[in-house]
């Protein structure tokens, strides 16, 4: 929280880089009603600078590495160069979040910091003590196995990628304002960015992305534009996330 100590951080109204809406903090948990105007982040959430650097630092708290959106339905994971602008990190919390969000090697021990979308983590330290290219996996942190890159999980037994694990089981879904649908899962991996989302149940299948803004049908998971039928088929559940490619 906040205290009087602390100055309250503020983003420059004239940056151009920043998307200002005249909507409530959504990330103002405890109501302290920060002045700040407020922006959206990649995801389509507003914040303003100290809801997202206390949310984030919350997370580190709890032992997460990745920031993720706090908004139900939406996890998407925001890089950490976007949590430094959208925060204002001073350098002492530039400082603070950086080492929490460091790995110890598996092979020295050595604090080296992830990719944030690729899990296979090269250390400098180990290469050069083996003569060898030394990756190990931030996911289960161990010695890397099979190809490179990837953001979902190695090839090492037992390595889980959380998402994917999310997809497997989550329950079916039963719409409110659609009949006929049976065998979708609740929670499905945007087509386009491959951002976790969940339908409302209400009104069509059909919803908007609040990261990558773009339409899906959340039953066929084909985009808006070709999915022509009210009584379209469920798409199996995913196994694999897609990599956004921006344009």
């Amino acid at each position: 929280k906040t205290t009087k100590h602390q100055a309250e951080k503020c983003f420059n109204p004239r940056d151009s880089t920043l998307r200002f809406v005249n909507t409530e903090d959504e990330f103002d948990f405890l109501c302290e009603g920060f002045k700040s105007r407020r922006a959206l982040m990649s995801c389509g959430h507003a914040v303003t600078p100290t809801s997202l650097t206390n949310w984030c630092r919350r997370l580190l708290d709890q032992g997460e590495s990745r920031f993720t959106c706090a908004q139900r339905g939406c996890v998407y994971e925001w890089p950490f160069s976007e949590v430094r602008k959208m925060a204002l990190l001073t350098p002492e919390e530039t400082e603070y979040f950086e080492k929490a969000l460091a790995a110890n090697c598996p092979g020295c021990r050595t604090f080296v910091r992830k990719e944030t979308s690729n899990l296979s983590v090269r250390c400098t330290v180990c290469t050069a003590k083996r003569g060898r290219v030394y990756e190990f996996c931030w996911q289960c942190l161990r010695e890397w196995k099979g190809p490179a890159p990837r953001s979902d999980r190695c090839e090492n037994d037992g390595c889980c990628n959380e998402s994917l694990k999310t997809l497997k089981n989550c329950p079916d879904i039963t719409f409110e304002s659609v009949t006929g649908v049976t065998g979708c899962p609740s929670i499905r991996a945007c087509p386009t960015c491959g951002s976790l989302v969940q339908h409302s149940k209400k009104h069509c299948t059909n919803i908007v992305c609040p990261r990558c803004q773009v339409p899906f049908c959340f039953v066929c998971l084909k985009l808006t534009g070709g999915c022509y039928s009210a009584q379209c088929s469920a798409a199996p559940r995913q196994t694999s996330i897609p990599m956004w490619k921006k344009q």
